[in-house]
């Protein structure tokens, strides 16, 4: 069922482009280009939380509370970059395969 969904996005695409599916190449380029932007913009982020969570555990003092929510963060920074480079990944894996 998916991928009667990607082909029929991929033939709608395919009518965009001049002489009936010439400019595909340009079309899967700038939509690749877009998602690659948001998702290294979200990558970034992801890396920010990371340094954050590490600045609150440094400055915690010891005390139980702190440490675990700097460990959360940490935590949290890290599952946004692994889902940052599975989306990255599965995005080129499909677009490439349109």
């Amino acid at each position: 069922m998916i991928t009667d969904i990607i082909k029929s996005f991929a033939i709608e695409i395919n009518k965009v482009g001049p002489n009936n599916g010439e400019g595909i190449g340009d079309v899967n380029a700038k939509v690749t280009d877009i998602i690659n932007a948001v998702v290294g913009a979200l990558g970034i982020v992801a890396v920010v939380v990371v340094i954050i969570g590490g600045v609150l555990y440094m400055t915690s003092s010891g005390d139980a509370g702190k440490v675990k929510k700097a460990k959360d963060t940490i935590l949290y920074g890290i599952i946004g970059l692994v889902i940052c480079a599975l989306a990255y990944a599965i995005v080129n894996f499909v677009i490439d395969r349109i």
